[in-house]
């Protein structure tokens, strides 16, 4: 049995134009997350239980 897909709406005119000019304000602003600690703690963990040689 066939299922209907729906056509994906595309953004034109000034929509569009408001859309990228906020996509790319958002990209300046984007930040990064550090996982440092978490990988440490990992770390730790495997180290512990044997499973994996960390040095």
């Amino acid at each position: 049995m066939a299922v209907y897909i729906k056509p994906i709406p595309t953004l034109t005119g000034k929509v569009a134009e408001k859309f990228e000019k906020i996509a790319r304000e958002n990209e300046k602003k984007r930040g990064t997350v550090d996982f440092s600690r978490e990988v440490e703690m990992t770390k730790r963990i495997l180290k512990k239980s044997n499973l994996r040689k960390f040095k």
